[in-house]
């Protein structure tokens, strides 16, 4: 293995950890019953995301394991193992496309139609355990509408936007504080 390999698992691995820890420890939760958002806990992901495809994929499992290993509910971890789908399309769209986030409007757009595809996938994750009466009862007093539709998915696309930006704040300093040895094509202006 040669030393830009394993730069890039210990850059992954770091990231796995982050994204893991983030929802573990972090205060910055909003909760709106039933559900709660926890504040840059999709940062390391994105973060991931703007590395590579390979980056994004290993980021996006490792979180999902980290979630199952740390004892959160199914529900939870197979909503984390979603990640691994707007991880890796995004991952993929930006290597084809390293120019979607060079204006405010291109990347509006992209992290909105992230966001959608990272709620729909949620969404679909909640639903069978919601008809298979698997959730607490707070989502059942909400009714499926206000829960699933508009708490985990709705909830899910404005919390993804705004995990987004917090990771696109961060990736431009660190892109000039620190020289990462493997091809980044992600670059924008701010």
């Amino acid at each position: 293995m040669n030393r830009n390999n394993n730069y890039s698992m210990v850059v992954s691995a770091l990231l796995c950890a982050i994204g893991t820890v983030i929802p573990i420890i972090s205060p910055l939760k909003i909760t709106l019953e039933p559900a709660s958002f926890t504040l840059a806990s999709h940062v390391a992901i994105f973060i991931a995301m703007f590395i590579s495809p390979a980056t994004a994929l290993f980021v996006a499992v490792g979180t999902t394991a980290g979630f199952f290993l740390a004892g959160f509910p199914l529900v939870v971890v197979l909503r984390a193992g979603a990640h691994i789908i707007f991880a890796g399309a995004g991952a993929i769209y930006l290597k084809k496309h390293p120019d979607a986030l060079k204006s405010f409007k291109s990347s509006q757009i992209f992290s909105f139609a992230l966001g959608l595809v990272h709620g729909i996938s949620e969404v679909l994750v909640v639903m069978p355990f919601y008809f298979g009466n698997n959730m607490s009862t707070a989502y059942y007093a909400k009714g499926f509408v206000v829960s699933v539709i508009l708490l985990v998915g709705l909830g899910t696309v404005i919390h993804s936007m705004v995990d987004f930006y917090i990771a696109r704040a961060i990736w431009k300093p660190v892109t000039k504080a620190v020289r990462l040895p493997f091809d980044i094509s992600v670059k924008y202006n701010l």
